[in-house]
């Protein structure tokens, strides 16, 4: 343990008791000898003014200014590993939407990179040995994703002109903000739509304009939030079907350790295969998701589902067979409007 660290981790040590502790106990969690603990606490009470007092024949204790917060060690927030990982964090955010945050993060990452250079603590490799391979990321305006993230934390209401892909209709809508989604490397805002008085999923890239409005965004609870988003995959709804699905005992032992949703449940059958049963509302996005595993999946119900799987499987085969023209679309537009 360096200096550094020694010194943030004793001071963090102080900072959460109530009770003195003794010079063997300190020396004892920060593996150290107990000459060492002594120069350490003479450092940061001359160097840092921490107010850290000697309890005689008990210990020591950080006093209550110091316990409630009204002192901290300036620049030392964090120990080595914690600012590695803060900046691994934004590494990996930026590698998520490249340049969407980095204008507001770049001060806090130059400020780590600057502590951890201090305390040699290698920086330099972390960058290089983390990658994200992104898959089908949709571009998103990042002026437009900070007028959204501003208007959800300060609850207003936006007035937005979004293109739906399903009917590629643009439509005008006035939404109060709700909560921000990153899935499958793309960004989506559930929010309360004004227009259609429900709770509706938007995706972030198809929003053609906004305006954010004074009036004050309509609260949704938590609980409102969470019902609407039970199906699966991004579609909104309670996830009022079932499906059954089995999976061929050559892809059981990978879907097996897989979490498809929360309240999926699976068993083994005695064959070997995986039985998954999950709920879901538009039956879209699972189909699109089962078509890329071919034989080895089988839909058991409900027989509408095991229907549209079929007749996905039919179509795509007539194409390759010459007998279907490729700009029929694979799969229809969702029910509803998202």
């Amino acid at each position: 343990m360096n200096k550094f660290d020694r010194i943030y981790d004793l001071y963090r040590i102080l900072r959460d008791r109530r009770t003195p502790i003794s010079l063997q106990a300190l020396a004892e969690r920060l593996e150290c000898s107990q000459p060492t603990v002594k120069r350490t606490i003479h450092k940061i009470r001359e160097e840092f003014g921490a107010p850290i007092e000697t309890v005689r024949g008990r210990g020591y204790l950080l006093n209550k200014a110091g316990r409630d917060g009204m002192h901290e060690l300036p620049g030392l927030w964090f120990n080595a590993s914690e600012l590695q990982a803060l900046l691994t964090s934004h590494h990996m955010l930026s590698q998520v939407e490249p340049g969407i945050l980095s204008e507001e993060i770049r001060p806090l990452k130059e400020r780590i990179v600057a502590i951890l250079q201090k305390r040699h603590a290698g920086r330099g490799q972390i960058l290089h040995r983390i990658r994200i391979a992104g898959s089908s990321r949709r571009h998103v305006d990042k002026h437009r994703f900070r007028q959204v993230c501003d208007a959800l934390v300060r609850r207003r209401r936006l007035q937005i002109a979004y293109h739906a892909r399903g009917n590629d209709h643009t439509s005008q809508r006035v939404i109060s903000p709700q909560r921000l989604t990153h899935y499958r490397d793309n960004w989506y805002l559930d929010a309360w739509c004004h227009s259609r008085h429900a709770l509706r999923c938007f995706a972030l890239e198809r929003i053609r304009s906004i305006e954010t409005l004074k009036q004050p965004a309509r609260d949704t609870s938590q609980s409102e939030l969470e019902q609407g988003s039970r199906s699966y995959g991004i579609f909104s709804g309670a996830g009022k079907h079932t499906a059954v699905i089995r999976f061929s005992t050559r892809r059981a032992r990978w879907i097996a350790e897989e979490a498809w949703h929360l309240d999926q449940t699976g068993r083994w059958l005695d064959d070997g295969r995986w039985e998954l049963t999950l709920p879901y509302e538009d039956p879209t996005e699972l189909i699109m998701d089962l078509l890329r595993f071919g034989p080895d999946v089988e839909v058991v119900s409900p027989a509408s589902l095991r229907r549209s799987l079929m007749e996905q499987l039919h179509r795509t085969l007539r194409i390759y067979e010459g007998e279907e023209d490729m700009d029929q679309k694979m799969i229809p537009p969702p029910a509803k409007t998202k």
